[in-house]
């Protein structure tokens, strides 16, 4: 089996250099036939990459003259060989452990695996949904991605993710989670604009409902999601970027193509299949007494 690590950069010298790093110190014995192809979108000061990592991983360099955001992963994956795809960022790595153990038992049905992602004070970093994988630490079988057609790249970055899990759950595909595969993310906030952030994650978000939501739970889907968002562009001070993201998405929702899943799809999809499978019959196996929100809320789950 090989395993083919993707990373998609831009503009990060320092902290691609240090995850060239920890991936050359990993057990190349564990990993397999493994290789690592790096897409550059276009950055001002590109990275001298090495032929091959201190552990003998070869790696390939994809340098891109334009910035074309998530489609560097699909450029990425078209240059791979691996049956895995290994998704990292440039701020991010994966850490010691069985991983090529772990994926060669991965049951057939299972098209991607979010792995576990600490972040460096030691805390996890939150996904969304229980079938949506973080994008800077899963692994994805690379026929699966393939035969999904991949990232959209209309989305550039933020939910694209959920586009793809989405078409994936479409498919008769799983996706998984598990703590055999852990990463860490060091989240650099260079880059990061948190009004460019929202108007994204609306528009993008937005997206993906009008695509995949059944037509009679659409509506109530967009409202908590156009809610949900205000509330979190009124903490980071970021409503101009909100509001853009509003009139962007109302501009583009005809155009969205329509891909509705099943109701069962979508409740897999939205978590509701999880929450009746996992946590009420725990629930009727030992009543609970006070129930609260144990972690800060960060606008997910």
């Amino acid at each position: 089996m090989r395993i083919s690590f993707v990373i998609p950069t831009r503009d990060r010298v320092q902290e691609l250099a240090y995850t060239l790093s920890r991936l050359g110190s990993l057990d190349a014995s564990d990993l397999g036939d493994a290789e690592l192809i790096v897409v550059d979108n276009d950055s001002r000061d590109p990275s001298d990459l090495p032929d091959t990592l201190s552990n003998g991983i070869p790696v390939t360099h994809v340098p891109l003259n334009e910035n074309r955001g998530t489609a560097a992963r699909n450029i990425a994956v078209r240059h791979a060989r691996g049956e895995w795809v290994i998704m990292l960022d440039d701020d991010s790595h994966l850490c010691p452990g069985p991983t090529g153990a772990y994926l060669a038992g991965v049951n057939q049905r299972t098209a991607a695996v979010g792995g576990e992602i600490l972040l460096p004070d030691g805390s996890h970093e939150a996904g969304g949904l229980p079938e949506v994988f973080i994008g800077c630490g899963c692994a994805i079988r690379r026929a699966a991605f393939l035969e999904a057609g991949g990232y959209d790249e209309s989305f550039r970055y933020y939910a694209e993710e959920y586009d793809l899990c989405a078409k994936l759950i479409a498919r008769g595909h799983r996706v998984t989670h598990t703590r055999a595969l852990r990463f860490e993310h060091r989240k650099v906030a260079a880059g990061r604009d948190m009004d460019n952030i929202l108007y994204r994650l609306v528009r993008n978000n937005g997206w993906v409902i009008q695509r995949y939501a059944p037509e009679h739970l659409r509506p109530a889907a967009m409202d908590e999601m156009t809610a949900r968002y205000r509330l979190i562009a009124g903490a980071e001070g970021a409503m101009e970027g909100y509001g853009l993201g509003l009139d962007e998405l109302e501009r583009t929702l005809h155009a969205q193509p329509p891909h509705a899943l099943t109701e069962s799809h979508w409740e897999r999809f939205i978590g509701g299949a999880a929450l009746r499978e996992g946590l009420i019959p725990q629930l009727k196996i030992a009543p609970p007494g006070p129930v609260a929100i144990i972690g800060p809320s960060n606008g997910k789950g």
